[in-house]
C-alpha cells in the first residue's frame, strides 16, 4: 500500500477506517490485454460505429493505432466472477464491500460516478487498476436509513505506468430502519 499526504485527524472514524484514507489498495494488473476483439463486440453490442475502433487507418491517423472507448475502461480491469486458482468470489471495487462489512452495512448503492480520462487505452496495453479511499461521513440518516456516505476513486494506469483514467465512485451504505 502507498501512502499519500497525510489528512487530518477524523474524529467520526474508527482508527482503522481513518488509517485507510488516501492508502492505494487492490493494486491488480489485469490477466488479459487490451484486445481488438473485445473492442469490436463492446462497439457492436451498443451500435457504436465510430470509425476510430473499427477502421485501422482512421486510428493511426487519429491516435496513432487502434484504441478502445474510453467508455470500457473499468471492464479491463475487472475480475471475472469465478477464477480457476482464486479464492472465492472476484469483486470489483473491493473497497466498497470491505467498508460495508466493517460498518456492518448491509445494503449500498451508488450515488455518484465521476470519470476523467487521460491517456487512451491501446490495443495491447495490459491494464492495472488500484483502489484509493478518499473519504466516510459520519452516520447520516436518510430516507433509505441510517448510514454513511465514502468516496473511492479507482486510477487505471497502462503498462508504462501512464494514467488513462479516474473513476470515482461516491457510494452509501445503510441499514433499513423498523418499518421502512
Amino acid at each position: 500500500m502507498t501512502n499519500t499526504p497525510a489528512t487530518p485527524p477524523d474524529d467520526h472514524l474508527p482508527e482503522d477506517v481513518a488509517a485507510l484514507i488516501g492508502v492505494t489498495q487492490y493494486e491488480k494488473t489485469a490477466d488479459f490485454p487490451v484486445e481488438q476483439g473485445y473492442v469490436w463486440t463492446s462497439c457492436a453490442s451498443v451500435f457504436n460505429g465510430n470509425p476510430l475502433y473499427w477502421e485501422p487507418a482512421v486510428a493511426a491517423d487519429v491516435t496513432g493505432g487502434p484504441v478502445s472507448p474510453p467508455s470500457l475502461l473499468s471492464a479491463y480491469a475487472r475480475p471475472h466472477y469465478w477464477a480457476p486458482g482464486a479464492d472465492g468470489e472476484q469483486l470489483s471495487l473491493q473497497v466498497h464491500f470491505d467498508l460495508k462489512a466493517r460498518f456492518g452495512l448491509p445494503e449500498a448503492i451508488m450515488t455518484d460516478n465521476t470519470n476523467v480520462f487521460h491517456e487512451p487505452v491501446r490495443v495491447g496495453d495490459f491494464v492495472t487498476s488500484r483502489q484509493i479511499l478518499r473519504s466516510v461521513s459520519p452516520e447520516k440518516r436518510t430516507k433509505l436509513g441510517v448510514g454513511r456516505f465514502w468516496v473511492i476513486d479507482v486510477e487505471y494506469h497502462n503498462q508504462r505506468g501512464e494514467l488513462l483514467g479516474t473513476e470515482s465512485y461516491t457510494g452509501y451504505g445503510y441499514r433499513r430502519e423498523a418499518g421502512a
